[in-house]
Formats: C-alpha cells, sequence, structure tokens
C-alpha cells in the first residue's frame, strides 16, 4: 500500500524535503509524528511551520503519507486516517 520511500521516512523518522514557502523554495525537515485514532494510531509527517494547502496536498502526494503543519493536514488522494492506522 505505501511506497519504499514512504517506508524509509517512517523508519529513519523524518524526511528533509523542498517545498514551497512564501514564493520560495526552501528544504524543511518533517518529523514522523504519531496521532491517536481511537484505539490505533497513525503516522504523518509533520512541520511547525505555515504551508499552502495546496502545497500540502502536493506533498502528501508525493510522499504518500498524511503531512500536517501548523495550518491543517492533507492526506494523498483517496485516503483517509484509517488507511495510515497501524504504520
Amino acid at each position: 500500500m505505501i511506497s519504499d520511500y514512504a517506508k524509509k521516512i517512517l523508519q529513519e523518522g523524518s524526511a528533509r524535503i523542498k517545498v514551497k514557502r512564501s514564493g520560495m523554495l526552501q528544504f524543511q525537515v518533517f518529523k514522523v509524528k504519531r496521532v491517536k485514532l481511537g484505539n490505533e494510531e497513525f503516522a504523518e509527517l509533520f512541520l511547525d511551520r505555515v504551508i499552502d494547502v495546496s502545497e500540502l496536498v502536493r506533498l502528501a502526494n508525493e510522499v504518500g503519507l498524511p503531512v500536517e503543519a501548523e495550518n491543517g493536514r492533507a492526506f494523498p488522494n483517496g485516503t483517509a486516517a484509517k488507511d495510515f492506522a497501524g504504520l
């Protein structure tokens, strides 16, 4: 279900990804975060800065994992939190 790249990120605990913030391309370090979902939890990439929602969606689709920033969370197209439970 998840790509080899996503598995590698989950194993390492973080990923350095190029994102567009305030009109500039920057490398940002996203950390793997576990979020409670009922009795389970799901993994996502987290950055404690504001990123445009369209950029969050692009990153989620590119990486294959949910991505959260200060202003929101995005899932890859056609997925939800339950699809990433137990990773």
